[in-house]
């Protein structure tokens, strides 16, 4: 049984994840906002998050290394995909979490792969992995394929509210307030060291389509690909979205998840992540 460990910014709760060769042990990240802390983890009350970010400063946390560990050490061999190191502590967490486990059990196997992105590609490698696991493949090959179909992924994502961008650093205040005043959404996307990148800017809803779906097929070659939408309360619009990639790309199947609660703090109200 291969142990898969990640932090929640993947959009997946533990055991949400079904293989007959793997479980999923997903360790929470904190939003802190206002006075108050959400730990991202199930029954977190998205709308009240949002509602309270913005009014309130905010910040979020990764999982200490100790939480990690103690997930490392329910199996023998261990995956954990992280949220890019580049925009979160949770892969140098789980490093330290790993040698702290291997200090006191040599025999254990452990692999943290920084996903340099977040969201639905965690969920394409904890996937990956586990497909890999039901192949019987040793530990140390396994890994290795991973790696290998880590490479192909991409992830892009649009946004309607650049608040808590622009609050945590991650945008200039004065374009996010530009953006938001002109009605732009950005189209954004993951440089190889897994910063954010933005790719394009577009004006309504049909031209964000039909510009995410071009950016999709200039990236890489999307024949057979699985596609992840993961959007904020935006269903309607993640539904209109996969029309569009549908029509556009030569994707096999096309995959709607709501965001938890990492990164709907992030995308906030009406983002969209689309992984593939």
């Amino acid at each position: 049984m291969l142990n898969l460990v990640s932090d929640s910014s993947c959009d997946l709760f533990s055991g949400e994840l079904h293989s007959p060769c793997a479980r999923l042990t997903v360790v929470p990240m904190c939003l802190h906002v206002g006075e108050q802390d959400y730990p991202d983890q199930p029954g977190l009350n998205i709308p009240e998050l949002l509602e309270k970010l913005a009014s309130h400063p905010s910040s979020s946390a990764c999982p200490s290394p100790a939480a990690f560990a103690d997930a490392f050490e329910q199996g023998d061999e261990t995956v954990c995909v992280t949220i890019s190191a580049n925009l979160s502590g949770a892969y140098n967490a789980a490093m330290a979490a790993r040698h702290m486990v291997l200090a006191e059990h040599p025999e254990k196997k452990i692999f943290v792969l920084d996903s340099l992105a977040t969201s639905g590609v965690m969920i394409l490698l904890l996937r990956k992995a586990a497909q890999l696991a039901e192949q019987g493949l040793a530990f140390e090959e396994l890994c290795a394929q991973l790696q290998e179909y880590h490479r192909s992924t991409r992830i892009c994502f649009t946004l309607e509210h650049f608040d808590n961008l622009v609050k945590n650093g991650r945008m200039p205040p004065l374009a996010g307030t530009l953006l938001q005043t002109l009605g732009i959404r950005i189209i954004a996307d993951a440089t190889p060291e897994g910063t954010i990148h933005v790719a394009r800017k577009a004006r309504g809803e049909a031209h964000t389509a039909r510009a995410i779906a071009q950016l999709m097929n200039e990236s890489k070659d999307c024949t057979g690909c699985h596609v992840i939408i993961c959007h904020c309360q935006n269903p309607a619009g993640a539904e209109r979205l996969r029309t569009v990639i549908r029509e556009q790309t030569a994707a096999s199947e096309v995959e709607i998840l709501n965001c938890r609660g990492l990164t709907s703090f992030y995308a906030m109200d009406k983002g969209l992540i689309i992984s593939y």
